[in-house]
């Protein structure tokens, strides 16, 4: 893939995303002030792929390597434990800590209110939040596929879970 293309398919990525949490906002019958969601997208123009990931979805190709079915994550969680998104909060005034009872788990907060508590800082909706450095722009990155590549997996919190699990069994 060229980087003419990649850059007009990242383009295109950006337009969508923004339109898209710009519909949630107008939306009368949805209220995203403290809610909102995560998105993970691949576009496949032959063996090439173009991957936007907005928040704690995560996209995973299953390729074989000689020890077997490997699994490799094409994403990066976007969340407050990195310190680019985490230095992006902080100078919008926004704060970032992990409640008592979840001590493995950065949340994003209001300045002054213990609240709503983001665990992602990416994110369609959460609007309350938006003024603090929570955006809606995805991460978009680029993917060779190989005759190794087996599958993909686009998957939400509740598949990541059960895939760490699996890989503690064995």
């Amino acid at each position: 893939m060229s980087n003419k293309v990649f850059h007009e398919w990242k383009e295109a990525y950006l337009s969508a995303f923004k339109v898209m949490d710009k519909e949630l906002k107008l939306n009368e019958k949805l209220d995203c002030s403290t809610s909102g969601t995560t998105a993970v997208t691949i576009i496949k123009q032959g063996e090439d792929l173009v991957i936007a990931n907005l928040g704690d979805s995560r996209a995973m190709l299953g390729t074989l390597t000689e020890n077997g079915l490997m699994v490799v994550q094409l994403t990066t969680d976007l969340k407050p434990s990195l310190p680019s998104e985490a230095e992006r909060i902080k100078k919008n005034n926004g704060r970032i800590f992990a409640l008592r009872n979840e001590p493995d788990t950065l949340r994003v907060w209001l300045p002054n209110d213990n609240f709503p508590g983001l665990a992602m800082t990416r994110a369609f909706g959460d609007f309350q939040l938006k003024n603090y450095g929570i955006i809606s722009i995805p991460k978009i990155s680029y993917h060779r596929l190989t005759v190794n590549d087996q599958f993909l997996v686009l998957a939400t919190d509740g598949v990541k879970q059960l895939l760490n699990l699996n890989k503690l069994k064995n």
